[in-house]
């Protein structure tokens, strides 16, 4: 057995924050491991060196192979990876990302049990889908009906505008090619928003499985959170590819979104609209280890309690 030396793990306050980094990186039939602090990924044409701390989530395709020394340093800094299948549509697993405090996950939590306060998150989540338009009079039935009628309109008049044919978002989970050129394109935009919610959601120390609009799935939070933007970004997007019959459609598909989440803006805003929904107020805290205290919260950790009182 052998020992490498390579890159010291980083102190949480040296790396860049999630708003600073790359969206994602989409790979397949390659070998990815390590030089220091970057990734290297290898393929027939050459090696790539990647800086680790520059991105949020690699996206793992076919022919992916992935070394332990990669992961230790994927771990180290923070990279959300997830391995999909073909054309980037399967989700099969994910490693999680770096969390450096719960602050945000004890609110979630909190937010998630509470039906009033779940309800409020949900009215949030909705109101920045109407903008400019009052909808604190409407009950949640009537906030989903709403919803679904303006994603009806919004498909219509993306097919219009690009002349695509649309019977509706129909698609096989396990025969991607069944579905139409714009269903395609739609499943193959939605992962890489999908992939990207999840990672800022782990990068901000939240649970990506405490939803609410959706609920009862390990992603219903990425779910929720992809629902903000698909309006803006994957459904134009796919609507304008699928009508110029590109060969290859779902890897254009991915470039194009990767452009448009750096176009937009995309991980500042997640950082901050999930902030905002889970009325986060305050700033980036000192990750200290405590002790539950049901009088005063919390208790100091490090601290034998009882007679003495001696530090352990």
């Amino acid at each position: 057995m052998s020992i490498q030396n390579g890159m010291e793990k980083p102190v949480l306050s040296e790396l860049p924050t999630i708003s600073d980094r790359m969206t994602f990186i989409y790979l397949e039939h390659c070998r990815i491991s390590r030089e220091d602090g970057a990734v290297t990924v290898k393929d027939i044409e050459g090696t790539v060196y990647i800086p680790a701390a520059a991105i949020t989530v690699l996206l793992l395709g076919p022919g992916t192979e992935i070394t332990h020394r990669a992961m230790e340093l994927i771990g180290d800094t923070g990279i959300s990876v997830i391995w999909i299948g073909e054309h980037g549509v399967r989700y099969y697993a994910h490693g999680r990302a770096l969390n450096s405090h719960t602050r945000l996950l004890e609110k979630q939590a909190k937010l998630v049990s509470n039906t009033r306060s779940h309800l409020e998150v949900v009215r949030k989540m909705y109101a920045m889908r109407f903008k400019d338009e009052d909808t604190s009079g409407l009950t949640l039935q009537q906030l989903r009906g709403r919803e679904g009628s303006r994603m009806r309109k919004i498909y219509r008049e993306q097919a219009k505008q690009n002349n695509v044919e649309w019977y509706g978002r129909e698609y096989d989970t396990e025969d991607f090619f069944s579905g139409s050129p714009v269903n395609q394109a739609l499943s193959a935009g939605n992962v890489c928003l999908y992939g990207l919610a999840s990672a800022v959601i782990s990068a901000l120390g939240c649970s990506n499985g405490l939803g609410f609009i959706h609920v009862g799935h390990e992603f219903s939070f990425a779910y929720d959170i992809a629902d903000l933007y698909k309006a803006e970004i994957t459904i134009p997007l796919a609507f304008k590819l699928a009508g110029e019959e590109i060969p290859d459609l779902p890897n254009v598909v991915r470039r194009a979104v990767r452009d448009e989440f750096v176009k937009t803006h995309i991980l500042e805003r997640m950082v901050r609209d999930i902030k905002y929904l889970l009325d986060d107020t305050e700033g980036e805290q000192d990750v200290n280890i405590a002790l539950w205290d049901n009088h005063h919260k919390i208790a100091e950790y490090g601290v034998q309690y009882g007679k003495g009182g001696d530090d352990v």
